[in-house]
C-alpha cells in the first residue's frame, strides 16, 4: 500500500508511512519522489565525496546509519530505505523525512536551512539554529497566537521569476519535546521515535503554498559577547549566517555547493532582513520574547497596516 504526502514543494509517494508529513490524496498529482524499500549497495563506483558514513557522486549519495539502516538517495527523486538488524521501518521513518529529504533537496539545487517557519502578514519569517536552539518551540509559541506554520526543522528556499526569495512549506507536523508540550499547554501525539521523549503536534494553522520571505534569525543565547535583544546582519554577516545554518553545512562543503549558499545569502540580504534573536532558553521569558518579535515585525512593516 502506498502513502501519499507533500514537503517542499514536491509530492512524495512512500511504501511506509511517514509520521510528521502531512498527507494528501493519491490523485493529488504525480509523485515528484519515492521513498521504498529495498537494497542498497555498501559502495559507490568512483564517489567524488567520502566521509565517515557517507560517499557521494553525481547523482546518488549513500549513507549508512550503523545498526540501524543504509539510505540511498539517487537524482533528487528517490529514496531506498534498506534497515539493519531487523529494525522496524516506524523508527526509519525520522531519518527519511529529516537527514534524507535534505539531501535529496540538495541533490534538487535547493538552498536548505535548518529553520522553522512561521506566516507574519503575508512574508515568510524563519527562525535558525542547530538542534535544541528552540526552533520548534518557537514556532509552536507563534503557533498558538495564532500564526501559520510554513516548515519545521527543515526549510527549502527558492526564488520567484522575479527574484525574490521563497520559504515552500514542508508540510509537516510539529516535533516538539515533552517540556515544550507541557509548557506551551500542548497536546502530544504519538512519540517521533522509541522511547525517545519527543512528540508530533499537529499545528493549528498551516500555510500549503511558498511564501516570500520576510524575514530570518538565528536563535542564539546570551553568551558574551551576545546579549538579549534582536541585532541586524550586515551583508558578510548575513551571508555567515546563512552558510552556519545549511541544512547538514558540512556535506553543503563536500559536494562544493558553498556558491549556491553564497549567492542565495547576497539575495535574502537585499530582499529581507537578516537577524540574531539572543535570548535565554526559559519558558517563562517565552511571552516577554514574543511580544519582542512582534514589536520588531511592526518597525519592519511585515504585520499589515504598519510601517
Amino acid at each position: 500500500m502506498l502513502h501519499f504526502f507533500t514537503a517542499a514543494g514536491l509530492n512524495l509517494a512512500s511504501e511506509f508511512d511517514l509520521p510528521g508529513l502531512l498527507p494528501i490524496a493519491p490523485d493529488a498529482g504525480a509523485p515528484d519522489v519515492w521513498v521504498c524499500v529495498g537494497d542498497v549497495a555498501d559502495t559507490l563506483e568512483n564517489p567524488t565525496a567520502v566521509g565517515p558514513v557517507w560517499q557521494a557522486n553525481a547523482s546518488q549519495l549513500l549513507l549508512q546509519i550503523p545498526g540501524i539502516a543504509r539510505f540511498a538517495v539517487t537524482e533528487g527523486r528517490e529514496i531506498r530505505v534498506a534497515p539493519e538488524n531487523g529494525q522496524p521501518l516506524e523508527e526509519l521513518a525520522i531519518f527519511v523525512v529529516g537527514t534524507m529529504l535534505g539531501i535529496l533537496l540538495h541533490q534538487r539545487a535547493h538552498v536548505v536551512l535548518h529553520a522553522s517557519a512561521i506566516q507574519v502578514g503575508d512574508k515568510a519569517v524563519l527562525f535558525c539554529g542547530p538542534s535544541g536552539a528552540g526552533k520548534s518551540t518557537i514556532a509552536a509559541a507563534l503557533n498558538r497566537l495564532g500564526y501559520a506554520v510554513i516548515s519545521d526543522d527543515v526549510c527549502a528556499l527558492g526564488f520567484a521569476a522575479g527574484g525574490a526569495p521563497l520559504a515552500y512549506p514542508d508540510g509537516r507536523v510539529l516535533k516538539l519535546w515533552a517540556e515544550a508540550t507541557q509548557e506551551l499547554g500542548l497536546t502530544p501525539g504519538n512519540p517521533v521515535r522509541g522511547q525517545l521523549m519527543k512528540y508530533y503536534v499537529e499545528p493549528g494553522a498551516t500555510r500549503s503554498m511558498p511564501m516570500e520571505i520576510g524575514a530570518i534569525y538565528e536563535l542564539c543565547q546570551p553568551r558574551p559577547p551576545r546579549v538579549d535583544g534582536i541585532a541586524a546582519q550586515n551583508v558578510v554577516g548575513a551571508a555567515m549566517l546563512v552558510q552556519r545554518n545549511a541544512y547538514r553545512p558540512l556535506l553543503v562543503r563536500r559536494l562544493g555547493q558553498q556558491a549556491r549558499y553564497l549567492e542565495a545569502a547576497a539575495r535574502l540580504s537585499v530582499a529581507a532582513g537578516i537577524f540574531t534573536l539572543t535570548r535565554p532558553l526559559d519558558f517563562a521569558q517565552m511571552d516577554t520574547i514574543l511580544g519582542q518579535l512582534e514589536e520588531h515585525w511592526s518597525a519592519l512593516g511585515l504585520v499589515p497596516g504598519t510601517a
